[in-house]
């Protein structure tokens, strides 16, 4: 598939399966301590994509959201299920606390100016994902983490005590609220969410197919 051809209706299910993505891996690091790092470099690495052609460029391609797309067919399909229940939540969490983000044009300016600096050390230190998720798990704590509105992540005792699973945590918080933004940005709403339930699930089930997902 064409990334340069995405409909609007299509780049925004992409960016919210971004946000679905990184609540995904959330529950599961937050439970297990594990993640798959073929869903979690994409997630990562999409912060310092700060001026993407396509929606899909900021994950490197749309492989790079296939995890997402999953969970976001699933959870449109039944936003009941009960093995959906936690990731939900965090998906309306990150979506809420982006607009709140959003509100601070200062807070805006400095998580940009420090992704840009941890991008350029990345860039030239060669930093592994889990030094990344270090440097991004700080930027978090000193910006979103000060707002009156905190996301609560539930899971393990043992793996939320964890000080590398605990930056994963937060470097994936971040991811998911980036590409909130971006889903507003392409006008993406809540309420819309409801209405456009079945496109959305249709849109997200097409470009699943495409990777060979559903």
């Amino acid at each position: 598939m064409n990334a340069n051809s995405l409909s609007n209706l299509e780049q925004q299910t992409i960016a919210l399966a971004g946000v679905a993505q990184a609540a995904r891996m959330v529950d599961q690091v937050s439970k297990t301590g594990s993640y798959p790092l073929e869903f979690l470099e994409p997630s990562i690495h999409s912060l310092f994509v700060f001026d993407p052609g396509t929606t899909a460029d900021i994950f490197g391609g749309i492989p790079g959201v296939k995890l997402g797309l999953h969970n976001l067919s699933s959870i449109l399909a039944d936003k009941n299920a009960q093995e959906n229940h936690e990731v939900v939540r965090y998906v309306f969490s990150m979506i809420y606390l982006e607009r709140k983000f959003s509100a601070s044009a200062d807070m805006m300016a400095v998580v940009r100016t420090r992704l840009e600096h941890t991008s350029f050390r990345a860039e030239h230190f060669s930093s592994n994902v889990n030094a990344l998720c270090h440097s991004i798990s700080g930027i978090y704590q000193d910006t979103l983490s000060q707002q009156r509105f905190r996301i609560k992540v539930s899971g393990s005792a043992q793996h939320l005590q964890d000080s590398k699973n605990a930056d994963v945590i937060r470097a994936l918080l971040l991811a998911g609220v980036r590409a909130a933004f971006i889903w507003r940005q392409l006008g993406g709403r809540r309420w819309r969410l409801l209405m456009q339930r079945r496109k959305l699930l249709k849109a997200s089930q097409n470009l699943s197919r495409g990777l060979g997902v559903v």
